[in-house]
């Protein structure tokens, strides 16, 4: 039986290949994070998303109730949250499904995660279409969607009564504003004749205390993170054992070029 050699510069060539692959993958895995929101100069909250069945689920039913009808998410199709968030098709259908058919029938669980409403109509009623939420936390990043869903503020001097400290002048009305009440921005001089965002102070009472309403924000921003990256949690388990397997490879391939050169003399 033959053996197959690979010469010296082949084999270093091998092994710096496959460490590179390795270091390349862990670094892909490491998470991203952003420290201030852009433009605004607040600094955003740590968010980390959980995946859980119950998370989804209940951030599934606050996206449905509280977004589904300016936002859609047409990325995503309604049966891979039921097998994803561990329910049925048909509790889907019951719960989670608030649309029609173009032929006036209820929306199928294989379809896209849309609404009815049409662009020009969202462009009249907002002045901008409500953006497709499906990859928000992709484009912005988790940090930024939790900060800002938990920044808006009550001001009277915008059409819709409503700003954010994180996006100042947005078109959006503070649709969770019964669960969370209405706080004011309170603002402070720097020292360097600048007011700079202080910290929030309540005005009227929501349904949900502070502690309640950061849970719910907590599963519909990972529930929003879901719809970005719903693959992710196999995609990092398969990349753990890719990487695992490049490891061995490349202790076998070091192994492998001493045995072919020991007895080779060294000039």
């Amino acid at each position: 039986m033959k053996l197959l050699f690979l010469s010296s510069s082949m084999m270093s060539k091998l092994t710096v290949t496959a460490f590179a692959v390795a270091t390349i993958g862990v670094s892909s895995l490491m998470p991203q994070s952003a420290t201030a929101a852009g433009g605004s100069g607040v600094a955003l909250e740590h968010f980390t998303p959980v995946r859980t069945d119950r998370s989804l689920q209940r951030g599934a039913k606050v996206f449905m109730n509280y977004c589904m009808g300016c936002h859609t998410a047409d990325y995503h199709r309604y049966s891979h949250l039921a097998r994803d968030a561990g329910l049925s098709n048909e509790a889907v259908v019951e719960n989670l499904i608030f649309t029609n058919d173009a032929d006036g029938e209820r929306t199928k669980i294989g379809s896209l995660m849309g609404n009815n409403m049409t662009k020009e109509y969202g462009k009249q009623a907002f002045g901008a279409v409500p953006p497709n939420l499906a990859l928000i936390t992709r484009s912005r990043g988790v940090d930024w969607v939790y900060t800002y869903m938990k920044s808006f503020v009550l001001d009277e001097s915008r059409p819709l009564g409503a700003n954010n400290t994180v996006y100042p002048n947005v078109g959006m009305p503070h649709v969770l504003a019964d669960l969370q009440g209405w706080q004011k921005a309170v603002y402070k001089d720097d020292g360097a004749g600048h007011e700079v965002f202080d910290r929030f102070q309540p005005v009227i009472a929501g349904k949900l205390s502070a502690a309640e309403y950061d849970s719910t924000i907590t599963d519909l921003v990972s529930f929003l993170d879901y719809l970005g990256d719903p693959n992710r949690e196999a995609r990092h388990s398969l990349g753990i054992k890719v990487m695992l397997f490049l490891l061995v490879f490349l202790v076998l391939a070091v192994l492998l070029k001493k045995e072919y050169w020991k007895d080779v003399p060294h000039n």
